[in-house]
């Protein structure tokens, strides 16, 4: 899937001059954590609830500055005190943010969002804002995704999606796992090495199309003792 199909037109923006009152009334009526900054059809910026979390108004402009870092900073506080204080969008808002295009594919989308810690990203075409995506776009794709129960599949569907699957994992174990299927419940046995690939196993064959319930016989085999237990 790519941004375009996700990305929301009917998005609501902000200009550099309006007041900081004007985007977080904004922000909640329309329930969004972020708002486009444009001037002159073109994207100036962003302005988010992060960037007004340090205010001055309910005491979290954060600590005073001692007279060394005045003396070799004067630029950065001087910053921190616009940021802090100032009244309109164009006093807090991230020039030149992060953006994506329409045809962005989501996984890059997703990357983006989870590395640099962004909940909206703006959509543009050379320079211009087409509309916006954000975590919750994605977390509708998600949920329908979760709830999907298209088929039906046969058994042998479901275990070769599950084999295939397991197959393509390094980290699977290589002493083999054996998975059999009846209907639409799921048999695992075999041995694991650790609970976190034992929960692995057991998340491919729960997530597999098809798959209603799973029943986990896997043997956890501690390889520091060689003891081998049920796996939890």
């Amino acid at each position: 899937m790519f941004v375009s199909d996700l990305m929301r037109t009917d998005f609501v923006a902000v200009a550099p001059e309006n007041t900081l009152a004007d985007a977080a009334r904004m922000m909640l009526a329309q329930r969004v954590s972020g708002l486009p900054v444009v001037e002159d059809d073109r994207l100036a910026g962003i302005v988010t609830e992060g960037d007004l979390m340090r205010r001055v108004e309910i005491g979290t402009e954060g600590k005073t500055h001692n007279w060394l870092m005045a003396f070799f900073l004067p630029n950065s506080l001087a910053n921190e005190f616009v940021h802090t204080h100032g009244r309109y969008v164009r006093d807090v808002m991230t020039p030149s943010p992060i953006s994506v295009t329409a045809d962005t594919g989501l996984s890059e989308v997703a990357e983006i969002m989870w590395n640099k810690h962004i909940k909206l990203l703006p959509v543009v075409e050379n320079g211009r804002l087409l509309g916006v995506i954000s975590r919750t776009d994605l977390l509708r794709v998600l949920a329908r995704r979760l709830i999907d129960t298209s088929g039906p599949f046969t058994e042998a569907q479901i275990r070769d999606n599950i084999v295939n699957t397991l197959a393509r994992e390094p980290w699977v174990p290589k002493s083999g796992i054996r998975v059999s299927v009846r209907g639409n419940v799921v048999n695992l046995e075999g041995t694991v090495f650790s609970s976190d690939e034992q929960r692995a196993v057991r998340v491919i064959a729960e997530t597999t199309p098809g798959v209603v319930e799973v029943h986990d016989n896997l043997i956890f085999v501690d390889p520091g003792s060689g003891m081998a237990f049920p796996a939890a």
